[in-house]
């Protein structure tokens, strides 16, 4: 008896290992799905449809043959496939979609060093809290470990970087995996998802099965399990492959403060006296729309600093928007309200708060919501939670808040008091070359209620963010808390592509540029006219303006006053240079074009430049506007831009900190 159960339980082992086996190998799943070896499809199509089906429009990309199948097959179904001169621009491109369309943007990219080179620009993805999908080739999955072309780990290598790394085992798996990563790249604290998909599982069955090769008159037990093998491999990986499934989007979980809690931050509000609103770029986020946040902005009547995508969200001439001596009245303020504001460096991690100010803090990440709250600050309310959301249910809670004039008119005044410095400041000519607060408020003036402005660099940027008012809600588009340089490029093409109808100005530090000059290549190509503007001052100022005094030594900061303009120029776009005096400290004079093919407008305007001696600031202010309208008229006839500006040295950002 005790034998007869052994034999049984040895039966029923063997069966369960058969089974498992049998599962692992695909057997058990092609019993009730079909292999159509005869199908000319590919997984590039289902790739495509999913796209297609989640409103992609635009696939940026630097190609490869990893990943062919999916861009010919985008294509074909009217994706447009957008080929950049770098993956990071790639992924830059497909993260300013995220942010300007409030849609999952998308880049796919070849295997091994096309997926490393997007590893910087997913990281500021996450850091920005940008929905994102990377797609990425790979070797074929038989083929990993054995030497395949440029095969690497690459989903260990996302895992920290992505809310979700995955790699694709099968064609049938290719829209599942999908329609998962759109879902996951949305819900809750968005960021970026990176999506595997090995060479076997886009290409048709006749190529994968030529590739895998083995011999046809296998010899020996060993080869005729080989070729056994490579036969079931095929097979499982094309099993089920095209019969139909759901492509649309799956539904999202976004989390939101209960009614209890807006009840509580409306009494805090209701007894402040001097409150203050922080608002960042997770307020952006859909599903409030932009418009639906400055009404409810509006109606609350707090002054409040906008911050990142923020930027833009009140109009320029909106008396509840500040952007001058924030920490002043942080220091001052009894009440403020963080809605999705971190308490990381740019906050001085909380430190910047008064003492028995209440706290109210909402965000959609815990970390972010608490980050530092141990140590330097602590708040009267954390609420886990979609920020615009709370600030549309704050303002219907409230129809009849106002706050406190005194302390209103109090901001206005030292707002204004502010800008009136920092005109005097812009009026003030430096030794040599251009005033930057000059140049950068003469762009203020000049920028269209259409337009869109995008921020790459260090100190020129900085200035920029005092000075330049951004016309509409998403209108501002800068790296975030990372701090990369070189987004610039990707974030004008996604942009620009985005809303058409903008005027897209790039505002660059000329270190910055390096990293994105050859994408005008890509402006020209892809007929994407948008405006650069380099703040050109020869040199990484905001690391020598700390570097100098602190350690005795600029080595390492120093750049020149090169001809960019002529390269922008070289590659088919429209090149302008500005100076006060026409000395560039090299052979180009007062030149103002690189080459724009003999148009009129771009010659006059170097005329205009040109010589000007010791001539007045207003006189310099007018060439400068003359040379940016000029910029704008090339770009209204579909050119891109590059407005190479020759900066002096400015001391309005001394003290700036840069670590």
């Amino acid at each position: 008896m005790a034998l007869v159960t052994v034999l049984v339980a040895l039966v029923a082992l063997v069966a369960v290992v058969l089974l498992v086996v049998a599962q692992r190998l695909g057997l058990l799943y092609r019993l009730r799905h079909k292999v159509d070896a005869s199908s000319p499809r590919h997984g590039g199509e289902l790739v495509a449809e999913v796209l297609r089906a989640h409103g992609v429009r635009f696939l940026f990309t630097l190609p490869g043959g990893h990943i062919s199948p999916v861009l010919v097959a985008c294509e074909k179904i009217g994706i447009r496939v957008v080929d950049t001169r770098h993956e990071a621009t790639a992924v830059f491109a497909a993260d300013a979609v995220s942010r300007v369309s409030g849609r999952v943007g998308v880049a796919a990219v070849t295997a091994g060093p096309g997926v490393t080179n997007a590893v910087t620009a997913v990281k500021n993805a996450q850091m920005a809290e940008c929905p994102l999908l990377l797609l990425g080739g790979a070797a074929a999955t038989l083929q990993k470990g054995r030497g395949a072309l440029q095969d690497i780990p690459q989903v260990p290598l996302f895992r920290s970087l992505c809310k979700a790394s995955l790699s694709v085992r099968a064609v049938r798996d290719i829209v599942p995996t999908l329609r998962r990563a759109f879902a996951t790249a949305m819900e809750g604290t968005p960021g970026p998802v990176f999506v595997e998909l090995p060479i076997d599982v886009l290409y048709p069955f006749h190529v994968v099965q030529k590739e895998l090769g083995g011999s046809k008159t296998p010899r020996g037990l060993r080869g005729k399990l080989v070729q056994w093998y490579l036969r079931n491999y095929l097979c499982d990986l094309f099993a089920g492959a095209w019969e139909p499934r759901e492509l649309h989007p799956l539904g999202l979980s976004i989390p939101r403060a209960t009614p209890q809690q807006v009840q509580q931050v409306a009494e805090l509000l209701s007894r402040a006296q001097r409150p203050l609103l922080l608002v960042g770029s997770q307020a952006l986020l859909p599903p409030t729309p932009a418009e639906e946040l400055r009404s409810a902005l509006q109606a609350l009547g707090l002054p409040c600093y906008l911050g990142g995508a923020a930027r833009g969200l009140l109009p320029p001439e909106c008396p509840l928007g500040l952007r001058q001596n924030r920490r002043e009245a942080l220091r001052d303020a009894d009440l403020v309200l963080l809605a999705g504001t971190v308490c990381d460096f740019r906050l001085s991690y909380g430190r910047l708060f008064g003492r028995g100010a209440a706290i109210v803090a909402v965000n959609r990440n815990r970390e972010q919501l608490l980050r530092n709250s141990d140590v330097f600050w602590k708040p009267r309310l954390a609420l886990l939670g979609d920020p615009a959301s709370l600030l549309v249910a704050l303002s219907r809670s409230l129809p009849g808040f106002s706050c406190p004039r005194p302390w209103l008119q109090r901001l206005r005044e030292a707002e204004e008091e502010k800008e009136r410095q920092n005109r005097a400041k812009a009026a003030v000519p430096p030794p040599c070359h251009l005033n930057p607060l000059m140049l950068l408020q003469a762009l203020d003036r000049l920028l269209p209620p259409q337009s869109l402005l995008v921020a790459d660099g260090g100190d020129f940027v900085g200035t920029a963010a005092y000075t330049v008012r951004p016309r509409q809600p998403r209108g501002w588009l800068d790296p975030g808390p990372f701090g990369t340089l070189g987004v610039g490029g990707g974030f004008a093409l996604g942009a620009k592509l985005c809303r058409p109808e903008a005027e897209v100005w790039v505002l660059f530090g000329d270190g910055s540029l390096g990293f994105s000059l050859m994408e005008f290549d890509t402006f020209v190509r892809h007929k994407v006219p948008v405006i650069a503007l380099v703040g050109n001052d020869a040199g990484w100022t905001q690391i020598s303006r700390e570097q100098l005094p602190l350690l005795g030594s600029a080595v390492g900061c120093g750049l020149a006053y090169s001809d960019y303009h002529k390269v922008a120029a070289a590659l088919g776009g429209r090149g302008f240079i500005l100076d006060s005096a026409g000395d560039t400290g090299g052979d180009n004079g007062g030149d103002s074009v690189g080459d724009t093919g003999g148009d009129t407008a771009g010659d006059s305007v170097g005329d205009s430049v040109g010589d000007n001696g010791g001539d007045s600031v207003g006189d310099t202010e007018r060439r400068v506007v003359a040379v940016l309208r000029a910029a704008q008229a090339e770009c209204h006839r579909g050119h891109p831009v590059l407005v190479n500006a020759l900066l002096g040295p400015s001391d309005f950002r001394q003290g700036s900190v840069s670590v």
